[in-house]
């Protein structure tokens, strides 16, 4: 009981620090600390955790993923790759229900804060003529930016929750993919019902424009139906991309520094960090014990801790980062059941959360009401919730 004191004190002020806007890295490296020394970890033994932690293979992994990612977004950045699928998606399509939601999920696909700003101005173009309120514009602005997080290999959290627990990243996406899914049905089932018709831009598109979806294409073709690990994926990706462009050896080496961040090394030591401190102080052993006697079903605690952390911090890498080695603890092993369910329940905290920035960018743009909004991102969430929960119940019975 002692273990669930101390862990549930400890993720409160992980919760109240990113509240606050702390870095999430500097959370979790504060938390790991504190961790230990609660457990009254002798130093000698901090000095080989964080040993452990820092030669983790999984550690040196998740540095050259997430900072490929990174040179990666400023690539597509950079060159206008990005605005040529926005083009090509504007002369394709020929509703206007389809270019609207285009706008959203190509600037989607980048994982750049702000870049429901970005893609408010296009929904309000694209929506000309339809019969829709602020709050259903910022609607479709919000959250039909947001399916990717749930699959793409890009956004920082699903490779932060593959790399903590082990699940390999196309499994990971694979289950993950009925909730995007879901994203999209609601996103279509709680709007837009005053927008049909054609667009008037509709028409060809151009080989140069086509080609443009061909990065991101490539590096879910390599982890999806290859199987080449996600960052061998994306180093061949950036390869590929570096010699297209003729980048000259300060341009690759100015992109790199761009990617190696201290945001990305202080992350990724921090998750780490905590996941081995977490480990080493026997709490996930004795948590796990505890909640076995007890006969604690484990599925609410799925639920409950990742989404409250997505809820109070609006961070996809803060529930992760603070709840997944803590829920691991709950399990025998890590199962995809599980780890899918527990994801899917802290990106719906994160889609609800009132400090999301995302939500708090779309509604000042169109100056919508946040009820308004609220009363289609609720029954929109509790409709993912439903079928992430089926999926789980499912997936267990199946399970050998």
């Amino acid at each position: 009981m002692l273990d669930i004191i101390k862990v549930s004190a400890l993720f409160v002020l992980m919760v109240l620090l990113l509240r606050r806007k702390w870095n999430v890295g500097y959370v979790l490296l504060l938390s790991a600390f504190l961790l230990s020394a609660s457990y009254l970890m002798p130093p000698a033994r901090m000095l080989l955790v964080i040993r452990d932690a820092a030669v983790e293979p999984v550690t040196v992994k998740l540095l050259v993923a997430l900072t490929a990612i990174r040179v990666f977004e400023l690539i597509l950045r950079e060159r206008d790759i990005l605005k040529e699928m926005m083009a090509s998606a504007r002369a394709l399509l020929r509703r206007r229900r389809a270019v609207m939601v285009s706008m959203p999920l190509l600037i989607g696909l980048l994982p750049s804060v702000g870049g429901a700003y970005f893609s408010a101005p296009m929904v309000e173009e694209s929506s000309k003529g339809a019969d829709l309120s602020p709050e259903e514009k910022g609607f479709i602005n919000y959250w039909f930016r947001h399916p990717w997080e749930y699959v793409l290999p890009l956004y920082p959290g699903i490779v932060l929750a593959s790399a903590i627990t082990g699940m390999e990243m196309r499994h990971l996406i694979v289950s993950n993919a009925s909730y995007a899914l879901m994203v999209a049905l609601t996103g279509f089932a709680f709007s837009m019902r005053g927008a049909g018709g054609r667009h008037p831009q509709a028409g060809g598109v151009s080989r140069k424009g086509l080609l443009s979806f061909l990065p991101v294409a490539a590096v879910l073709l390599m982890v999806m139906a290859l199987r080449i690990e996600l960052h061998w994926a994306l180093l061949a990706g950036l390869a590929g991309l570096f010699v297209f462009y003729r980048y000259g050896p300060k341009e690759i080496l100015r992109a790199l520094r761009y990617g190696l961040s201290s945001e990305v090394i202080v992350l990724i030591g921090g998750a780490m960090l905590f996941k081995e401190a977490m480990e080493a102080s026997g709490a996930i052993e004795n948590i796990s014990g505890f909640f076995g006697r007890a006969g604690i079903p484990l599925m609410p605690m799925l639920f409950v801790l990742p989404f409250s952390a997505g809820l109070l911090t609006g961070l996809t890498v803060g529930f992760v980062g603070s709840t997944f080695p803590l829920l691991l603890s709950f399990m025998a092993a890590p199962s995809l059941p599980a780890v899918s369910f527990a994801f899917a329940s802290g990106f719906v905290g994160v889609l609800l959360s009132p400090v999301h920035v995302c939500l708090v960018l779309t509604r000042e743009y169109f100056k919508a009401d946040l009820w308004g909004m609220y009363r289609r991102t609720i029954p929109a969430s509790a409709l993912i919730m439903a079928v992430a929960a089926l999926q789980y119940l499912l997936l267990r019975r199946m399970a050998p």
